[in-house]
Parts: C-alpha cells; structure tokens; sequence
C-alpha cells in the first residue's frame, strides 16, 4: 500500500498541527510508542457521523460529508436521497419512487465526481445522481467552496462520490445485502440488492495487491398520479362585447400575459376594439395523468490496486451505471371554456375578485392520451493512475480517464378525442385540489359521464417519437504536490487537464391523425391489420385515480402506449405512416484544457490557508441538423464555432481560534458550461395540439451562449466542543451573471396544417443576473451522562436561510427586451431544515429523519398564455424511519419506511397565490422495506 516516507509524514505532521483533534489530545505520543497505543475504533451511527465531522474539520474548505455506514444504514436508494440530510443541501423533484434532483444552498448547478473524476451521462454535461446506488459508495463530500485544483464547473458547488477499493479494509471482506421494497401505490414489491467482495495479499518481492468487485441491482415499480387546473385566461362575462357570446373567451389580441397576472379585483376592465370592458378570470382546461412504470438500474464498481514499493501505488478502476425504464402515462384532459353560447349557469367567483372558483361548460372538448416510453442508459468509466512519492517532499499523481455513456428512447402516443355534453367543475375544490363532473345525455344509450366507456371516444392522433444521445471523454489529468515546510509556505501543488469531450444527439418524430373512426372501430381495424390478440388490448384502463381523494371520477382509459409500441408496424399501416429512422440532430466536439497552481501557507501558527488560481480553456466545433418537411427526410444544417478562456482565483483562510473552534473565509470562482443542446442553432415547429389555441410554439438554441459565471464569498465558524459532536454555522453569497433563461419572440409563419398563424419561438439566451446569499446552520449531538436508558441518544440537525433575487427579462413580439422583473431563482426555498433523532445501542439502532423545505419559485407556464406566468410549489416535507437490529456481529436486519406523511405535493401560479390560482396536485408512494446485511 502507498505510504508517505516518514520524513514526508512527520513534516505534514508538523504543519498541519492546527487540525488535531480533540481524542488525539488524550494521546502522550512523548511517552508511548506506536505499538503501545490503544486503538479504539468507534463503530455505528455514532462512528459514522465522528468520521464525517472529522473530513469536515480537517478540510481546507467549506464542506459537509457522509460516510459509509451512515448512508447504508438509512432507508435510501440512491445518492440524492441520502444527501437530502447534509446541511445546505435541498432535494426536490420526489416522483417515479424516488427523489431525483439536489441542489446545494438553493443552486441546482451541481458538479459531480466519482473519485474526483469528472463524470457525466449521455450527451450532457451532468450525471443523472439518481442512477448511483447507496451501496457502492464509501462515503460522499459536497464542496461548498472550490480549491483551484478541482474541476471549476458547478457554480452551486460540488458533490464528490468515493466507492469502496480494497486497499480501504484490512484483508479480506465480503458484504452481501438485500431489500424487499414494498411502494403502496403500485401495490408491489421490488428487489434491491448487492454484494461487495474485496481482499488484498502480498507477494514476496512484487508488492502488496489489492482487488476489490461491488455490484448493485434494483427494480422499482411506481405510480403517481396527479390532477391539475390549467392556466387562467380572462373571459368575458354576462354583459360581452359586441360580437361575442357569453362567459366565451376574450380574443388573444385584446391582452398579453404577464408575469405577475392580469388585475384580479372585481370589475377589471380589458379594451376589446377599444370597448373597457369587464373580464373574469377563468382556467381553459383541467387535466390529469397516472403515470405508471418500472425502473431497473443494474451499477458495479471495479477497483484493482497495486503497490510495488511503499512510494508507488497504481490503480486501475471501472465504474458502470445502467439504467432502464418503462412506463405509461394515462392522462386525461377537458377544455373548460364555453362552447354553448353562454347557456350556463352564473360562475361563482372568489369574494372581492373577478377570479372564477366554480362553473359550467357546454360542448367541451377533450381527450385520453396513452404515453409509452421506454428509456435505457448505459454508462462506463475506466480509469488508470499512478501515486508516486518521488522523494521526501515530492507526489506526483497522474491518470488517465475514458468514459462513454449512451442513451436511447422510444415514445409511442395515442390520442382518444370526444365532445362531451357539458361538465360542472370547482377549480379549487379542496385546499388547491380541483373536482369535476361531466355530463350524461339522457338522449343517448351511453353514459357520457363515464371516463371509462370505450364508447364514448374516438380515436385521434398518434405520436410516433424515438430518439437518442451519446457521450464520450478521453481525460489526461497530472497533480505534481511539493512540501517545503517553511515557516510560512507549507507546500506547493500544480498541474493540469486536458479533455477531448464529444456530444451527439438523434431523434426520429412523426405524428398522423386519422378521421371518423371510433375506438371500438380501431380496436377492429388493429385485429385486421396483424395487430396481438383481438386489437383490445390498446386500451388501459386506470382505476382507484388519484386514491379517491380528490372530487371526480374514479376510472378512466386511455391507449395503451406499450401495446401501440409492440404492434407499430399494424399502427402506422392504418395511419399512413412507415417506420423512420433516427438521424443525428447534432455533433458537437470540445477540446478543454485547464493549468492550476495551489500554496499552502501559514500567516501565524493558527492561521493558515490556500492560495491558487486556475485557466480554462474550451473549444467547440459544433454541427446542427433539422427535419424540415414532415416524414420528407429533407435536412437543414448549420456549423459553429465557439471557444472561451477564463482565470478563476481562489483564496481560503482558516483559523484555529481555539482547540475546539475553527473560523474560515474563502472567495473562489466557479462557471457552469452551457448545455450542448442549448447550443442547437436549429429551430423546430410545433402546431397548436388543443382547441382554442391561436398560437403555435417553437424552440431552438443558440451556439453564441456563453458560459454563467459566480463569485463566490464564505465565512463560517465550527465548534467541535465533545467527541461525535459540533454546532456550525455558516454565512455565504452568490454573485452571478449570464444566467441562462428563455429568450422568446412572435413570428408569424405557415403550420405543417396549411394554417398560416403566429409562433411565439423560445430560444435560450445569458439575459439575467442573479443573486443568492443566506445562513446556514447545523449540529450534531450525542449528550454524555445520560441514565443507562437514555445513553445512545442523538440528534442531528441543519438549518438553511436563503434569500435569493434575479432580474427575468420580458421581450417584447421582436424578441428585444422590453424589461426586467424582479424575481426569486428558481427551485430556491427561503428555510429548509431537516432533524434526525438517533438511539443506538450495542444490539439495535434507529432513526427518524424529518426533512422540510418552504414554498420556492419553480420556473414559468409557456409564454402564450397563463396569468400569472410564475409558477411556485407549496412547502414539501418528508418524514423517514430506520431501524435495523444485529442478529450477530455479522448478520444485520433492517426495516425502512419513506414518504410516511403521505402528502399531496402542490404548485400553484404565482408568489401567494396557493389557492387564488392553484395548479397542480400530485401523490406518490409510501414504501416500506425489509432487508438482511451479512458480512465476512
């Protein structure tokens, strides 16, 4: 195994005196020698969240950590979830059976390694977090400052994933777990298990080597249902203007959305053909889907190690991700806007406003969608380095890094479409949850109210999508690390990194309607035409929606997208349409480098710190390609050429005050690339999918983005005032500039319909400056001295205050900037905490982990439409519990539960607004596992 020489040892030693801990202390090295030593090792929860304060304490920078047995022995899955703990750190985006999205102190730019290897998953320039599991992983540190010597992209910080290798444990070790994973919604039980299998020997005169295996395998099947009142447009009310019918809709010419929302108070006035004339404010649509699949995700980690000499260690590695996913989202959707001429019943507004609550609509429109997707990911790293103690005072390190990473898609759509007699609907039926009731004519045979009746729907149209996108990245990285042991200069470090990165992305899309055909009809024509079975099996039926808890019908169908995808050859026939290949929709090649030089120093003999700088440089060759005609293959393309070189400072100061208090201050730099698909100077189309519309949308990107960059400030004090215990505190600011957002303007061109009409087209653009400052806090406590009852008892807990601001530029039809409004940075909550109780004792240990967030800003509606624009989520919490029971000293069992609270989890438009103008109310699974732990 690699060792520093015992000179080299004993200088670090030296100089590095300031970061001894407090059980180190209780050590006289004067008057015992090594062997004589007592080595007491502290196991368990406690043992854990000891080894994590100890990094953060020893750390030049800012950081938080968790270690091994601290993140296996909490009911998570994946990393994102066993972060959701660390203070700073907030996690949203729960669905599918799982959290998926982490953002540190507000910022969702998260810059993650794997060994500090910069990783990545298909063509973009982030990994999916969520596809690493729990169990491969030693331990994670997140940076929430950045040393120069470390990749500068992440302008939120930096998330440091470390796998097990074989030279981290004595001898031999074998670790076998499993997990049977209950998820209430889906009513079904997933597997989740793994092995670790390591060992290291020496052989006479070749050196000591070390192999190490670690394999991972889960399946989650999930189901999420939700239920949603659409945008808020203004319609016209008894009293129209001349030329209109009642409660109809106002013409998109008389007003323009904002971001804050047209006036709501009672009486507001819009001009038609310069008439004032009175509005309400009522939702066009109310909708739903149950989204439903089953994930699989298959990871390993290969770690060989090899140390000839005490001076010399190489490692060679292999870390592997797969993911797979099915899944059908049933959605159901129904215009709500008036198509009787007015004959309804008088809206009923809220008290003082012009807002509608509840109301009619005659002769609505809707439609049953089936979505079926179908998504496989498989990413590979391999890496070989060497650590050389070249001298007393000189490590080199160096390694080499290739990694590739492919994604692939189908996407299978069907559209059922019916008019329905008329519905009653209360937007905001119960606390942001809306209800609604359609219709039966007692004219007819059929019950038009029923969701569920094949007979009440025609067939529409289908969406026939695939595509796919790749990465891969040859890396060259060299650290060169001298000790000089001055009185002042400590040590020196420098190197640097080259990195040949591609990008590539395919798609293949072509969507057909088909006219005066029913369901029961299709289902007929899917038989004839070579379809499975008798055609019946398109259809899938949802039942026990949205688990009887809102207002509305309790079954519906839609195409079975799985179904469509299996017998696309007998779908297509009847549309007209014929299988299409994928063709690639860009190529995109960087070349970085990046040269960095770090000192460490002393300015007195408690106060020491870290200087460095660091130079980036990007290249970019970049080729764009467009389907312009439908099903045609007749391409446009275009080329760019983009590079951008940036000097990123970095200072940190640390204080050791006391022997129990250290204070530091740091001022870094950090950038975050642009995505490539960002940089797609194509544009692409799309016609108005639901009635009513007059606006057709359209995307692009832009090659001309330039990269966002933050300067970071820090200051933070931490008191470690007991073994396994500390109170910190931290105080932080982001200034950042170039923020990426949507650029939008009108242009008015001819549909794939024949139907000439204007297209707001939506393009990324650096319009926005931002800031974000805020306090954070966080303890960890285990009080001495307790009765023998109460020993073991522990409580760890954080707390996050933000306040965050960016100026949202508004464009005006030309695409200029018309202004600035002043807003919160998305997916950013004002406080966030999260406490863990913890009792451990010899035989048995347990946690519950309550995590809370308040409401955030989340992003904007389409820019067509929506008042307000903003759109904002409702405070989130989750409430997890851990107990897990040692059978022997090698044999564990365990029980977890998730998500127990089983909230609804809620947006609504605009800041305050959560029930003037709620929008969307989704639930998801409680899952409860059993599991067994045997180690060797």
């Amino acid at each position: 195994m690699f060792k520093r020489t015992h000179i080299a040892s004993a200088m670090v030693l030296a100089f590095t005196c300031q970061f001894a801990y407090a059980q180190q202390e209780a050590i006289n090295t004067t008057e015992e020698s090594a062997d004589d030593i007592e080595v007491i090792q502290v196991t368990g929860i406690r043992g854990s969240l000891n080894k994590a304060l100890d990094e953060k304490r020893a750390s030049v920078q800012i950081v938080d950590a968790i270690i091994a047995e601290d993140i296996g022995k909490f009911p998570d899955n994946n990393v994102v979830e066993a972060l959701q703990r660390v203070t700073g750190v907030q996690t949203t985006g729960r669905g599918a059976g799982e959290v998926s999205q982490v953002s540190i102190r507000g910022l969702t730019d998260v810059h993650t390694t794997v060994n500090g290897r910069d990783i990545f998953t298909g063509a973009g320039r982030d990994v999916s977090l969520q596809d690493i599991p729990a169990s491969l992983l030693s331990g994670v540190t997140v940076y929430k400052t950045r040393s120069a010597d470390q990749v500068e992209r992440g302008i939120a910080g930096s998330i440091d994933i470390k796998t097990n290798r074989p030279f981290n444990f004595d001898g031999e070790k074998v670790v076998l777990a499993a997990r049977g994973i209950y998820s209430d919604q889906p009513d079904k039980v997933d597997p989740n298990i793994s092995a670790l299998l390591s060992n290291r020997w020496e052989i006479d005169g070749a050196g000591e080597f070390g192999a190490l295996v670690n394999v991972s395998y889960s399946e989650t099947h999930y189901r999420d249902d939700s239920i949603t009142a659409g945008a808020a447009f203004p319609f016209f009310t008894d009293k129209p203007a001349l030329g209109y019918s009642p409660y109809s809709r106002f013409p998109n010419s008389s007003w323009e959305p904002k971001e804050q929302g047209l006036p709501t108070e009672a009486g507001s006035t819009l001009n038609v053909d310069g008439v004032p004339t009175e509005y309400l404010l009522a939702r066009d649509a109310i909708f739903g889907a149950s989204y439903t699949g089953l994930r699989k995700r298959p990871a390993a980690s290969v770690s060989l190690q090899w140390a000839p000499v005490d001076t010399l260690e190489l490692t060679a590695e292999g870390f592997y991700t797969g993911y797979e996913n099915e899944s059908q989202n049933a959605m159901w959707f129904s215009n709500t806007f008036e198509n009787g001429n007015g004959n309804i019943e008088t809206p009923i507004v809220y008290d003082g406003t012009n807002v509608v609550k509840e109301k009619q609509a005659i002769a609505a429109g809707g439609f049953q969608s089936g979505d079926f997707s179908y998504g496989k990911t498989d990413s590979y790293l391999y890496a070989l380095g060497a650590d050389w103690q070249a001298s007393d005072y000189l490590t080199i390190n160096a390694e080499v890094v290739y990694q590739e990473s492919d994604y692939e898609t189908d996407f299978f759509a069907m559209r059922f479409d019916r008019v329905s007699p008329g519905l009653d609907v209360d937007f905001n039926d119960n606390d942001g949850m809306p209800g609604i009731a359609f219709w039966d004519d007692p004219n007819t045979a059929v019950n038009e109210a029923d969701m569920a009746a094949v007979e009440n729907w025609n067939a529409g149209t289908i969406y026939d999508n695939g595509g796919g996108n790749s990465g891969d990245s040859l890396a060259f990285t060299f650290d060169a690390e001298y000790l000089f042991g001055g009185t002042y200069i400590d040590k020196v470090k420098f190197g640097g990194r080259y990195e040949n990165r591609t990008a590539e992305e395919f798609t293949r899309t072509q969507d057909s309607g088909i006219a005066n055909t029913s369901v029961a009809q299709l289902i007929d024509l899917l038989a004839a035409n070579g379809a499975s079975g008798d055609g019946s099996g398109m259809v899938f039926q949802v039942d026990d929606y949205f688990d009887g808890r809102a207002d509305t019908f309790n079954s519906f169908i839609s195409a079975d997208g799985g179904y469509l995808l299996d017998n696309a050859d007998s779908v297509r026939s009847i549309y007209g349409l014929e299988a299409e290949d994928k063709y690639k929709t860009f190529d995109i090649e960087e070349k970085s480098y990046a040269l960095y030089a770090t000192t460490n120093f002393f300015l007195t003999e408690n106060i020491s710190g870290e200087v460095g700088v660091r130079y980036v440089s990007y290249e970019q060759d970049m080729q764009f390609t467009a389907e312009t005609g439908t099903n045609t293959n007749v391409f446009d393309s275009s080329s760019a050429n983009a590079d951008v070189s940036k000097v990123l400072p970095s200072l940190m100061l640390n204080w050791n005050i006391t022997d129990e208090l250290v204070g530091r201050v740091a001022y870094t730099q950090t950038l975050r690339m642009p995505n490539f698909a960002d940089l797609n100077a194509l544009q692409y189309w799309f016609d108005p999918l639901t009635d009513g519309v007059e606006y057709g949308t359209g995307n692009g990107g832009n090659p001309d983005l330039k990269p966002t960059e933050s300067k970071n400030y820090d200051l933070s004090l931490e008191w470690y005032f007991a073994d396994s215990s500390s109170i910190y505190g931290a105080y932080f600011k982001r200034e950042i500039e170039g923020l990426v957002v949507a650029g939008r303007k009108q242009v008015i061109r001819e549909g794939d319909d024949g139907v000439t009409r204007p297209y707001v087209l939506s393009a990324p653009v650096n319009a926005s400056n931002g800031e974000l400052s805020g306090f954070e806090f966080g303890a960890v406590y285990f009080p001495d001295s307790l009765p023998d009852m109460l020993n073991g008892l522990g409580v760890q807990a954080s707390f996050t205050l933000l306040d965050s601001s960016q100026d949202s530029p508004e464009f005006d039809s030309l695409g200029e900037i018309s202004g600035y409004i002043d807003s919160k940075m998305a997916g950013v909550s004002d406080e966030s905490y999260s406490i863990v109780g913890i009792y451990e004792r010899d035989s048995f240990d347990m946690r519950l982990s309550y995590v809370w967030r308040s409401e955030f800003y989340t992003g904007n509606e389409a820019p067509t439409f929506a008042n307000p624009l903003q759109f904002w989520s409702r405070p989130e919490q989750s409430l997890d519990f851990q107990f897990s029971y040692d059978v022997t000293d090698d044999f564990v069992v365990t029980f977890d539960a998730t998500n127990i609270l089983d909230d609804v989890y809620q947006t609504y438009y605009g800041e305050g607004n959560d029930n003037l103008f709620n929008f969307s109310n989704a639930i998801y699974s409680r899952t409860f596992a059993i599991g067994a732990r045997y180690t060797f």
